[in-house]
């Protein structure tokens, strides 16, 4: 039987927006992860594509694989980007999907929002949109995108259930997921599952 969490969520979100705050305004800082150009780099994103983004959008880049990697979007689809951060995994899917397609990044933190933004409008991308919100509750209308993207973020929720009850409740009939995330494959102490230090991150 699976252990009941007793984390504040609130607390949690705090806490998470603390830390994401830091990588978007000081990427040089130094955290316990990787990010940036040599964290895209370990992930096998292409690199020639990489280089072709702005420093800005590709700095504060913080994420555990690449959802690419499971496959190409296609030309006209409808992102959701789940955890968009600065953006980065969004402007690469907005190049994929091209001049008809359209990404959603949602996001939790004002200072990624605000990133996000600059870095799509100096990338020229105006089919991108950056939402604030939970994944637990999605700004995004019902069966109203083709592929979610996300990049890292379920693992930050212990609401997982919620989160991709949400994913697929936005999904069009027939669309896809193309996740990249951490899992584990032991079963948590209590005391680490109630711990926020050991979420952040």
């Amino acid at each position: 039987m699976a252990q009941e969490i007793q984390l504040d969520l609130d607390q949690l979100r705090h806490a998470i927006q603390k830390e994401y705050h830091e990588v978007a305004s000081t990427p040089d800082k130094g955290f316990h992860f990787i990010v940036g150009r040599p964290l895209a780099e370990k992930l096998g994103y292409d690199m020639s594509e990489v280089d072709q983004l702005p420093g800005s959008v590709v700095e504060s880049f913080a994420g555990v694989g690449n959802p690419f990697a499971l496959g190409s979007l296609k030309p006209g689809e409808i992102v959701a980007d789940l955890g968009s951060g600065a953006g980065f995994d969004s402007i690469l899917a907005m190049r994929q999907v091209g001049k008809t397609g359209r990404v959603i990044g949602v996001d939790m933190t004002p200072s990624m929002l605000e990133k996000a933004r600059n870095n799509a409008e100096s990338t020229g991308h105006n089919q991108i949109e950056f939402r604030q919100g939970y994944l637990e509750d999605l700004p995004i209308a019902d069966d109203s995108v083709d592929v979610v993207i996300s990049n890292g973020v379920f693992n930050l929720t212990p609401e997982k259930e919620a989160a991709f009850g949400e994913a697929l409740r936005i999904l069009k009939p027939g669309g896809r997921m193309q996740v990249a995330d951490i899992l584990v494959q032991v079963e948590v102490p209590e005391s680490a599952r109630n711990e926020v230090d050991l979420w952040t991150g």
